[in-house]
């Protein structure tokens, strides 16, 4: 009895000291339901942390606990020992495997095996360690740091007036933070990786391709599964004409934006054009997409509230309650579409108000003297950003900034929000390219590139030697297009330009009209013959193409048309003229070859590879009769692309070849864009020669823009070449060279 009662007494004494180490505490209860997840509850503490902050290990900590300590007994009560909280809940379910997972570690197993104690393991004892060597906090700070005195500066500067302006800057910074933090990690690794290497897209390895999404594939998904097509072409830049959301029949082909944050429904949702960025960059390609600064849609939300009288909204356009300033705006400012859409204000009879419309008149210029505009459209970019854009399209930057008795162009202040969106980027989003839309010469673009210390877009338009490459189709005289290349060439190496032979958009004539007026040329009657021998008008003229915004009273007017169809392919091939055809597609292919040779990134309009002709059956549908541009907008003729591979046709001949030119071109590194260029003497005003020259290798690229066989009177006395198209050695001298034919000739240096 004495024994019983010892023993008594040791139980009582254990049970007194198990209520002090968990007081209030009771039981843990093994509950099991239909399938319920394992639940750990705690009150007055928080719930388990992964932290990160300045450190590598990732600890899992509870509050003021020890680590929890799951103890087995030969299989008696699980006890846990804890520090002021209540106790925890294991609930499991057919006795199965119980997982806690915390992103990017292992996740944490609770097993229960036969009815067995549970056990938490982890290895060694050791608490749960997440590997994450990227320190975010501190990689931010060191990219704001390196900008934020300058950004403060120029921020301040363009506000000056405004009495809030600090509470501005502040919110932008604010926001900024958070866009960081909001981008992904797969995003945040590419950022790094191209700051290590800032000069990747300088190089000879992009090719790109400018396409509708609904055009070429009908929904974003679809084009996703399109991808294999894309990389068949050696795309890895991948341009996406403007698809968010716009509204129908006042669209300007997408340039109408009424939600920045939102896709066009029947393309898709913004989470399927987050899936298709991030299928394409497995695939290593880039994705550009439009960003309109200029204005919004009139369906715009600020623009809706605007109309409804907040004063609020309508400080971010350009409104006026008489045309007292709005004539005085007109007196300086050019029309952009004078037959189209003239004049740059609109009357908003139901507001009483004339609002600025640049473009067309559901277009309201936004007004960045404001601010909170700057600043939400810096923060819609990001947003974009965020969705996995490589490279940012700023549509009509020069328009961007309005000031009195100017002609709202290019000025001063809009070098300094494009420098500030540089900035952005490289704080948030390093990885991400600039490219201005800024139609103008090239020596006139230049300061869009901004300087070396203070650089503004990565990447401009080489809208003149595109202009310039068809003005020597029309005339077959090239002096004009090596007057342009000598230009670019005198330009500093670090310049780099996107070359394209046509875009979504009409082919302008802003020409060196004053070099051409030393010829006894001059521009009105020059334009007339432009067009007429690219539409087809001109006797004999193998192009066919339509104008575009024709205003008699100036006698000017703008041209749309396929590659193919410019070049002849399109009136040979409905001729039945199999002659015509060859020749034709010879010529494609040699203006293809002189847009891949040039300094910069070559970019291909989506069908160009498989010689589609225009459609012109846009003028079918009333939402897009009025505007030509649709003649080169057409649906890809996936049943044409299937062509690609059969030498008989069209499609056969071509596909094949400018893939040859176009993995040539990425194989030698005297195509970078850094490399030096400088045109030569062919003594015939028909052959445009140049040469391309490293330490590595030498290069001379020959065109023959005229109908009949040549020879280039070049004079090279360095040894034999090789034309890389043919395989053919030869010397550089008096080459002969086949109507509308080239040679890509090279010699290695080593």
């Amino acid at each position: 009895m004495a024994k019983k009662r010892l023993q008594k007494k040791r139980e009582a004494a254990r049970a007194s000291a198990a209520q002090t180490a968990a007081p209030k505490a009771e039981p843990i209860k093994k509950v099991t339901k239909t399938v319920e997840p394992l639940k750990v509850e705690t009150k007055k503490t928080e719930p388990v942390k992964v932290e990160t902050k300045k450190t590598d290990a990732v600890k899992v900590e509870t509050k003021k606990t020890e680590p929890i300590k799951v103890e087995t007994k030969k299989a008696d009560a699980v006890k846990v020992e804890t520090k002021k909280t209540e106790p925890i809940k294991v609930e499991t379910k057919k006795a199965d495997a119980v997982k806690v997972e915390t992103k990017k570690t292992e996740p944490i197993k609770v097993e229960t095996k036969k009815a067995d104690a549970v056990k938490v393991e982890t290895a060694k004892s050791d608490p749960v360690r997440l590997e994450n060597k990227r320190d975010d906090n501190r990689i931010y700070c060191e990219r704001l740091a390196r900008h934020l005195d300058e950004l403060k500066w120029l921020y301040c500067e363009l506000y000056q007036d405004n009495p809030y302006v600090t509470m501005h800057l502040n919110d932008l910074l604010k926001v900024l933070k958070k866009f960081y933090d909001m981008r992904g990690d797969a995003l945040k690794e590419s950022d790094l990786k191209r700051e290590k290497d800032p000069t990747w897209y300088k190089r000879n390895d992009l090719t790109g391709m400018m396409m509708y999404v609904n055009a070429f594939a009908g929904t974003l998904s679809n084009l996703e599964s399109k991808l294999d097509y894309v990389q068949e072409c050696n795309v890895n830049y991948l341009h996406l004409m403007p698809l968010l959301d716009s509204p129908k029949r006042r669209s300007d082909g997408g340039y109408a934006v009424a939600d920045f944050r939102k896709v066009q429904e029947e393309l898709g949702t913004m989470d399927d054009f987050a899936d298709l960025t991030a299928a394409c960059h497995k695939r290593g390609i880039n994705v550009c997409l439009d960003f309109v600064m200029n204005h919004t849609s009139e369906d715009h939300e600020w623009a809706k509230r605007a109309r409804n009288g907040e004063k609020e909204y309508q400080d971010r356009y350009f409104f006026f309650d008489n045309y007292d300033i709005p004539s005085l705006y007109e007196q300086t400012c050019p029309e952009v579409f004078p037959t189209t859409a003239p004049g740059n204000f609109t009357w908003l009879e139901d507001l009483h108000k004339h609002v600025m419309t640049t473009f067309y008149p559901y277009q309201w210029d936004l007004n960045y003297r404001n601010p909170i505009v700057l600043n939400e459209m810096i923060f819609n970019m990001l947003y974009l950003a965020n969705q996995g854009v490589d490279i940012v399209r700023l549509d009509a930057v020069p328009y961007i900034w309005k000031q009195l008795g100017t002609n709202c162009r290019n000025l001063p202040q809009v070098h300094t929000i494009v420098r500030i969106m540089r900035m952005v980027c490289e704080i948030v989003c390093p990885g991400i390219l600039l490219l201005g839309e800024v139609v103008m010469a090239p020596e006139k673009v230049v300061p869009y590139f901004g300087t070396v210390e203070k650089p503004e877009c990565h990447l401009l338009y080489n809208v003149t030697t595109m202009a310039s490459t068809w003005h020597t189709v029309a005339t077959k005289d090239v002096s004009l297009l090596r007057r342009q290349l000598d230009i670019i060439s005198n330009l500093p190496r670090n310049y780099v330009f996107q070359n394209y032979l046509r875009c979504h958009d009409d082919i302008g004539w802003g020409l060196d009209y004053e070099y051409l007026e030393n010829f006894g040329i001059q521009e009105v009657p020059h334009k007339k013959y432009l067009n007429d021998f690219l539409t087809g008008k001109y006797p004999n003229s193998f192009a066919r193409g339509e104008l575009y915004n024709d205003d008699p009273r100036l006698g000017d007017a703008r041209l749309c048309g396929t590659t193919a169809s410019l070049c002849g392919i399109e009136r040979f091939g409905f001729e039945g003229n199999q002659e015509g055809v060859d020749k034709a597609v010879r010529y494609d292919i040699t203006l293809h070859a002189f847009m891949l040779s040039q300094s910069g990134i070559p970019v291909i309009y989506s069908g160009d590879e498989i010689g589609q002709v225009n459609d012109y059956t846009y003028k079918d549908d009333p939402e897009k009769a009025a505007d030509s541009r649709y003649l080169h907008r057409g649906n890809f003729d996936w049943k044409l692309a299937e062509n690609r591979h059969d030498p008989a046709t069209v499609q056969g001949k071509l596909f094949p070849a400018l893939d040859k030119l176009e993995h040539i071109r990425t194989s030698h590194s005297v195509f970078s864009s850094n490399v030096p260029f400088h045109t030569i003497d062919t003594w015939d005003n028909s052959i445009l020669a140049f040469v391309r020259e490293n330490d590595e290798e030498k290069f001379i690229g020959i065109y023959n823009f005229s109908e009949n066989d040549k020879v280039a009177w070049i004079n090279e006395e360095d040894g034999m070449y090789t034309d890389l198209i043919s395989g053919r050695e030869l010397e550089a001298k008096g080459v002969q060279i086949p109507a509308f034919g080239c040679y890509w000739l090279c010699r290695s240096k080593k």
